[in-house]
């Protein structure tokens, strides 16, 4: 069921054009053993995002892009920050729009835990220019909710059925118990757990800066 719950991630447009910008972070310490303590700014993004789990559509809730980026980009927006560069998308996608505006400010985690509200990025989700290889870099993008004692990040994405909850796990990319499906198989990939396809992740304190 878990499988079915996040394979359709897939069919979520998250990006307006290919893009080929998808260089891991590098963590030096990664999963820290202990999750640092949530500010109250990140809390709250968190919560902005966790209200929305179970909608089909963000239509229904703002006029920001029915898809993965529509969502970060309306839980930042509720506490009066936008996501996106001044320049959009030119060039590129939403995904890797926000990407270069979190590592332009120096946001992109290198060490230690996420916590609840900071941005995590994935890549290669999903053959988007139907080329038959995994050349599509970032793709996809959720906000983080919460961290397991284990290192297990909860998160919240616009995925193929709505806004759901996923699950990844770092140190144990290739685990089903705390990483879910994100990726479905198909002719050209096979099918990928969310910690196969973890790109990182983006600091919310940072960003807010």
């Amino acid at each position: 069921m878990r499988g079915r719950f996040l394979f359709c991630v897939t069919l979520c447009a998250c990006a307006t054009a290919p893009v080929r910008e998808d260089a891991p972070i590098v963590w030096d310490d990664f999963p820290h053993p202990q999750a640092p303590e949530p500010d109250p700014l990140g809390a709250r993004i968190a919560a902005h995002a966790d209200a929305l789990v179970g909608i089909r559509s963000l239509k229904t809730v703002t006029h920001l892009p029915d898809d993965c980026t529509g969502l970060v980009r309306y839980a930042y927006s509720k506490e009066g920050l936008e996501l996106m560069p001044p320049d959009g998308v030119h060039g590129s996608n939403g995904v890797t729009a926000i990407w270069s505006g979190a590592r332009a400010k120096n946001a992109l985690l290198r060490t230690g835990a996420p916590a609840p509200g900071d941005l995590v990025f994935f890549r290669q989700t999903y053959d988007r220019d139907r080329d038959g290889r995994l050349d599509d870099g970032l793709t996809h993008i959720g906000v983080v909710e919460s961290v397991e004692p284990d290192g297990t990040v909860v998160f919240v994405h616009r995925s193929g059925q709505g806004v759901t909850r996923g699950r990844v796990n770092a140190a144990h990319p290739q685990d089903q118990a705390t990483n879910d499906w994100l990726r479905m198989r198909s002719r050209r990939a096979p099918a990928a757990l969310t910690g196969e396809l973890l790109a990182g992740f983006a600091s919310a304190e940072i960003l807010s800066r």
